[in-house]
């Protein structure tokens, strides 16, 4: 596994950095959107855990309105429509929202496949990898268990996900990851906001409501 973590980390910066030339039209104009859309900030920060729990700072175009209560995942809220801004709700129905986190893949915080990032305070799925050791590898844009069905999964089920990838991390179940997420993504296969649930073909972890850049 050693051997490899090289060739993937050399893997994920190569490819975001293609992915941040060719991209950085759509960078624009969903930046210009966003601003257009609402008051607030292009961006929005909210803090995840990352390789060996060490806390980073993932990144996304906000889709929420600057009001919205932080920290708790959309599907908690009453209304998550009320929050959700018009070019917000393009935004995460096309998973376009998730493109910023290029920038935390050039950084080595993140890798393009692994466990998505846990919030600081989901304290239960954070217990339960670790005793899947997925807590000690780099998160991902995308993962196993993202592409299981993730949101419909209870926490035990989710982690025992994450810990598949971590005893078979390698390049065929990365290809399938990361094949089987484009796909979804074609499809767009996205998210039923709000007490409902999520759709099975959901590709990305729950969308959170936002800790703003403010």
């Amino acid at each position: 596994m050693g051997s490899y973590n090289f060739v993937k980390q050399a893997i994920d910066f190569t490819l975001a950095l293609i992915g941040l030339l060719l991209l950085w039209p759509f960078f624009l104009i969903i930046s210009l959107s966003v601003k257009i859309d609402s008051k607030g900030p292009i961006l929005f920060k909210q803090k995840r855990l990352g390789k060996n729990k060490t806390e980073f700072y993932i990144l996304k175009f906000r889709t929420m309105r600057t009001d919205t209560p932080s920290d708790m995942p959309t599907h908690l809220l009453k209304d998550p429509n009320l929050f959700i801004t018009k070019v917000g709700k393009f935004l995460r129905k096309t998973s376009l929202d998730e493109l910023p986190q290029i920038i935390n893949i050039l950084k080595g915080e993140m890798s393009i496949v692994g466990p998505r990032p846990a919030l600081w305070n989901q304290y239960d799925l954070i217990a339960e990898r670790d005793k899947y050791k997925a807590n000690d590898i780099k998160p991902g844009l995308t993962g196993w268990a993202q592409i299981n069905g993730r949101d419909e999964l209870n926490i035990e089920d989710k982690a025992k996900f994450d810990g598949e990838y971590v005893e078979n991390m390698g390049i065929i179940i990365d290809l399938k990851c990361f094949f089987a997420t484009i796909i979804s993504v074609i499809k767009l296969s996205g998210v039923v906001e709000g007490s409902i649930g999520y759709s099975k073909g959901q590709v990305f972890a729950i969308q959170d409501t936002e800790d703003s850049l403010r």
